[in-house]
């Protein structure tokens, strides 16, 4: 890295946690529990199959690879941690994978017949520049979907642990500037993006996705230990803090889930979808 300020940035942020092999893993194996359940719907919405070639952007470990490959679409996967995409071609091996920059593609104008980004939108600095890299390296009538998780405005996992590490987190601990993790589940914001890039026909749906856990702590416990941006702020938490922010969410489980001794804990995403024109 280089510059005084480089590691204090967003993109170094994100470059730096998920280069981490164990957060890598404990996002592919626990957290993406509930963004495998958004797979099917990336897939169906750039009408995956055998004749289409599908660029799968900030592909991660390879769950929407992998069904894109088993809708018989022939697939190339990209993404900037190496971590990441060991564990993606172990479980793709017939696709394509390579590491780089969202926001710059190495690939030429009108290669693919559609592109998928799963939950990859909060994690680049540029949100609109990766669409505007979607739409070039499409070809005309291509489809792009996307996936996002809802905001705090729902019932959601994500609500309860940010919330309470607003309420109880360090105040000196804090994320560097960068785009909203929700922003482009708002069409308000997504939409005006997508058509200024070049998109149509432009739709959203809501997908109930969630973690069925045993632990009324354990959305704590996935943030801390397979995010890059909940890591953060949760990681450097002095022992009080992070106590107290996981037994705020523990609370906010039973409250709204009930006393178990299981849960279904909401984690609900939207699915954007467009077509190129």
């Amino acid at each position: 890295m280089s510059g005084t300020h480089e590691p204090d940035s967003f993109a170094a942020l994100e470059k730096r946690e998920w280069a981490k092999p164990d957060v890598a893993r404990s996002y592919a194996t626990v957290f993406a529990m509930a963004a495998d359940m958004v797979v099917p719907s990336l897939v169906a919405a750039v009408e995956a199959g055998p004749d289409r070639h599908v660029l799968d952007l900030c592909c991660g470990q390879g769950n929407v690879s992998a069904g894109l490959h088993g809708a018989g679409a022939r697939v190339t996967g990209l993404d900037f941690s190496p971590a990441m995409l060991q564990m993606a071609r172990a479980a793709v091996p017939e696709a394509q994978f390579v590491e780089g920059d969202a926001m710059s593609l190495c690939f030429e104008d009108q290669t693919f017949d559609a592109v998928t980004i799963g939950f990859g939108m909060p994690h680049v600095p540029d949100p609109p520049k990766v669409l505007a890299e979607a739409r070039r390296v499409l070809r005309p009538g291509g489809r792009l979907a996307f996936s996002v998780w809802c905001g705090p405005e729902v019932d959601s996992a994500l609500g309860y642990v940010f919330g309470a590490i607003e309420q109880h987190g360090a105040p000196h601990i804090a994320l560097p500037p960068g785009p909203g993790a929700n922003d482009y589940a708002d069409p308000a914001i997504a939409f005006p993006v997508l058509e200024e890039a070049g998109f149509a026909d432009l739709r959203q749906s809501t997908v109930a996705s969630n973690w069925q856990v045993n632990d009324p702590g354990a959305p704590y416990d996935f943030f801390l230990e397979g995010t890059a941006r909940g890591g953060a702020l949760l990681r450097p938490q002095p022992p009080s803090h992070a106590a107290a922010i996981r037994a705020a969410v523990v609370a906010k489980v039973l409250e709204r889930h009930g006393a178990g001794p299981d849960w279904i804990v909401p984690i609900p995403a939207v699915v954007t979808a467009a077509t190129a024109v």
